[in-house]
């Protein structure tokens, strides 16, 4: 990974909410250093509108986001895919289920983050307000944010593997203890 970008792919079901906020925040924060990726084992296709209004109320760029397969990024689906470094599933479902094959061998860990659109749906159902659901949405952000930030701190391009596993896992643990 020496003297290039360190591409992220972060991966959910829906590829609606956290791994779209996700890429959002690593593009923004990275600073071409890290690019962000996103897609979702069952797209939803299209970026949940609540996680969009978080990313942009936090003055974050929101354009080019969309709900897409992870097949994109799978080996030999799309010519020009972008090969990565790291995946990082950030829901449970995503994390049992079987990836496709990746190209170039990237390290893969979890950071689970609970799924705020699950509320907005059981919230719609009964009735919920606007100021409940955005509540949830801005807590995956910020809990999002003190993970991507941490990553960025690490010398990605001089931790070997099973290192860069190990610092991203404990990296999976921030925020679960303080949310």
């Amino acid at each position: 990974m020496a003297d290039q970008t360190v591409n992220v792919l972060f991966l959910c079901t829906g590829n609606s909410c956290r791994s779209s906020i996700a890429e959002s925040l690593l593009n923004h924060l990275g600073e071409g250093r890290r690019a962000g990726f996103s897609a979702g084992s069952h797209p939803a296709g299209r970026v949940n509108p609540w996680a969009i209004r978080v990313l942009e109320k936090r003055g974050l760029p929101t354009e080019g986001l969309k709900s897409k397969s992870w097949d994109v990024f799978a080996a030999g689906n799309e010519p020009g895919a972008p090969v990565m470094d790291v995946i990082i599933t950030v829901c449970d479902n995503a994390a049992g289920e079987v990836c496709p094959v990746w190209l170039g061998g990237p390290v893969s860990v979890h950071w689970g983050i609970p799924d705020p659109a699950l509320f907005l749906d059981n919230n719609e159902e009964a009735g919920g307000n606007d100021e409940e659901t955005e509540t949830l949405f801005l807590a995956a952000f910020e809990r999002l944010e003190r993970r991507i930030r941490a990553l960025l701190e690490l010398p990605l391009e001089a931790l070997d593997g099973e290192e860069l596993k190990h610092r991203l896992n404990e990296i999976g643990a921030i925020a679960n203890d303080n949310a």
